[in-house]
């Protein structure tokens, strides 16, 4: 990109020098002396500003739209306060040398607006100042002030919603940044409206004082000039007033502006739009106005032309609301006979499917909206940063909704639109969970833990300190929602990632290792190549937050094969610290099951028959007694709090997971290969090839 095209343009650059030189040009302006004719243009300029940002003021639907009013505020009372000092040394210097001395427009404003009449030109200018003064200034910085605090104490409730939004899904990152920064400008356009009007009111007790100076100065100077009493307190009275009312009116119209726009938050439209739909816009109130007014016309003494006049346009207007009203039923009626036609947004909207719903009946809807105090956003927010440093995938947003075809305290999980999981809790109960099995029995509901299927009770929250003392894990609705989400979630990483999330997983690493993935993708594997490999992983749920080990491996094991289910298995090999962590125990060892030698040597036979052609299937008891034996020692798993376990040879692994793949998808089948070479293995059982297991010497054996 040139210079040229990356440079501002040269409006903008003019508007950053011309803005700045102006506003101190204004404050030289109370120091250096201004001829006549520059200060009549300023003058005019003053009134031009002040009635545009009166009719801006007027004609914005939101107040942000005008976020510069606070700066043009102040920029215009100062102008105007340096106006004031410039005009009185004039009318002070020159004021007694005749007609325009001072300045056309000060002296047109004092002769011909109020015909000349000093009385009446300071009455007038009194009555502007009270106004300007007492209801327009103070009533708009009162408001202003309000909606301030009421802003800035609604500013935690507003971020929380944002968060809310954000962790449910209907919004992204980038519309939550945006509300972010909108809710911050509200903030701060409210803070500075509240300073603002202090500049007005100001601005309208220096008017005053500034006036009563001129009069008082310049009858002295008047007379020491040499003219009569009478001629001096006319020439300089008629002055006086003139300025007065040339900076009074500019600031009465800013005051309005101010309140104006402190006052149509609400409105959301145009102010004109407003009066004109809200005021008039129904013709039960506009026809019974009608009629007051020429009730009111008919009275003795009661001017009856006027009265008249404005209550036949109200009846004119009341006639077309009518009329209006009936054309809309009949189109709503013809809307309703012809079928609706479906925009092409509508139709490419309906395509679109969310990738992950939370769907809740409606007495959980509750647990949903943070303002009644639910935290299950809150759950699920925390829940997608926990699943991002434990499996490595950046769960997409969840979008939590309420179904009301669900029984009232039922939740489904979807993935893609497809069910996956579901539960359902009791209004008013907490769940209690025996996780050892060994809890004296309490009372309560019988049911069993969504999650992990273990026995469990819904109990009263009194209860709730005498379960937890008896040895149950009690947990609110959210709680059990938010661990079934999370273990859903954990049995589906695979099916969360797709070639765009993998391509978001390597640009991440590219910022650090960019030789390591500009090697291996596209150059020894493509992209589907690594996703296969990565959907392996998770499918046994292996993280894959190591993606640099996990590139690395790949670069130097694609010259031996480039079949991605082999490769899957070499990289597991070189995961084997990761994966040892995770299922060592409390005292460092690592407690499995393991196969008979002799069930072993079948798989092997069998195999071997399968790649032969000759057959090699199992005997279905066989199998089904290993499960059974599997599921059987799943107890003792449960007792130690430690992961479930299979140890097998390298080349049985993927057999075996293929067995036990669909009936104990929660126990992990590792090789030899995958636990580090220290670790200790204690072996909790032996299955073999009967349908009993063949219970093995308990203790400590090198792996």
């Amino acid at each position: 990109m040139s210079l040229d095209a990356a440079a501002p343009p040269i409006a903008e650059k003019r508007a950053d020098l011309i803005v700045p030189l102006g506003i101190i040009g204004i404050v030289l302006m109370m120091v250096l002396p201004v001829p006549a004719p520059l200060l009549d243009a300023l003058l005019a300029c003053s009134i031009a500003l002040a009635i545009g940002v009166f009719l801006t003021a007027l004609f914005i639907e939101d107040a942000l739209e005008f976020s510069a009013f606070p700066a043009i505020v102040l920029t215009a009372t100062l102008l105007r306060l340096s106006l004031n000092v410039a005009t009185t040394r004039l009318i002070l210097l020159h004021g007694a040398e005749g007609h325009g001395a001072a300045g056309e427009m000060v002296e047109a404003f004092g002769r011909f607006v109020v015909g000349g009449n000093i009385v009446v030109g300071l009455v007038i200018f009194l009555i502007l100042v009270v106004i300007n003064f007492i209801v327009v200034t103070k009533g708009a910085g009162r408001v202003a002030e309000v909606a301030a605090r009421f802003t800035l104490d609604a500013m935690p409730g507003k971020q929380m919603a944002v968060d809310a939004d954000l962790s449910s899904g209907a919004i992204t990152q980038e519309q939550a940044r945006a509300r972010r920064k909108f809710l911050e400008r509200e903030a701060d356009f409210y803070g500075a409206m509240d300073g603002a009007s202090k500049f007005v009111h100001g601005d309208a007790i220096a008017g005053l004082l500034i006036t009563a100076i001129n009069l008082i100065g310049g009858l002295i100077l008047g007379l020491a000039a040499g003219l009569s009493l009478s001629k001096s307190a006319e020439t300089f009275s008629v002055l006086s007033v003139g300025d007065a009312l040339v900076s009074q009116i500019p600031a009465l119209l800013i005051s309005a502006g101010s309140g104006i726009v402190v006052t149509r938050s609400a409105t959301g439209e145009p102010l004109g739009r407003a009066f004109t739909t809200q005021l008039l816009g129904r013709r039960r109130v506009v026809g019974m106005t009608a009629g007051i007014l020429t009730v009111l016309g008919l009275i003795p003494g009661v001017p009856l032309l006027p009265c008249m006049l404005i209550a036949g346009g109200l009846v004119v207007i009341a006639r077309r609301l009518g009329n209006e009203r009936k054309a809309a039923v009949s189109t709503s009626i013809l809307a309703g006979a012809e079928p609706k036609r479906a925009t092409g947004e509508e139709i490419d909207g309906a395509l679109a499917v969310d990738l992950l719903t939370l769907e809740l009946g409606y007495e959980l809807v509750t647990l949903a909206d943070p303002a009644r105090g639910g935290t299950l956003l809150e759950r699920v927010a925390i829940l997608r940063k926990d699943l991002a440093s434990e499996c490595g995938i950046v769960v997409p947003p969840i979008h939590v909704c309420d179904n009301l075809q669900l029984n009232p305290g039922a939740y489904r999980v979807l993935l893609s639109g497809n069910e996956i999981g579901a539960g359902e809790c009791r209004a008013g109960s907490l769940l209690a969970i025996d996780s050892e099995g060994r809890a004296p029995e309490i009372e309560g509901e019988r049911t069993k833990d969504p999650t992990f299927g273990l026995p469990a009770l819904w109990i009263q929250p009194r209860g709730r300190e005498m379960a937890e003392t008896l040895g149950y894990a009690v947990v609110d609705h959210a709680t059990v929602m938010a661990t079934h989400l999370g273990e859903l979630l954990r049995g589906a990483g695979h099916r969360l990632l797709g070639r765009q999330e993998v391509q978001h997983l390597l640009d991440v690493l590219a910022r650090r290792s960019p030789k390591l993935v500009d090697d291996v993708v596209p150059n020894l594997l493509s992209l589907g190549d690594v996703l296969r490999i990565l959907r392996n992983l998770l499918r046994e749920r292996q993280s894959i937050r190591d993606l640099r080990t996990i590139l690395e491996a790949l670069a130097d094991l694609t010259g031996q094969t480039k079949d991605p289910e082999q490769l899957t298995e070499l990289v597991r090999e070189r995961l084997a610290s990761h994966i040892t962590s995770r299922v060592k125990g409390l005292d460092g060892s690592v407690a499995a099951l393991s196969l008979d030698p002799r069930l072993e040597e079948t798989l092997r036979r069998s195999l071997r028959d399968i790649a032969a052609g000759a057959g090699g299937a199992l005997d279905p008891d066989l199998l089904r007694g290993l499960a059974v034996s599997a599921e059987a020692a799943m107890v003792k798993f449960n007792v130690l709090g430690a992961q479930p376990v299979l140890i097998t040879p390298p080349d049985l692994r993927r057999y075996v997971r293929a067995i036990f793949e669909r009936k104990l998808p929660q126990l992990w089948i590792l090789s030899f290969r995958e636990l580090e070479a220290g670790a200790p293995l204690r072996v909790l059982e032996t299955l073999s090839a009967v349908s009993s297991p063949v219970i093995a010497q308990q203790g400590a054996t090198p792996s």
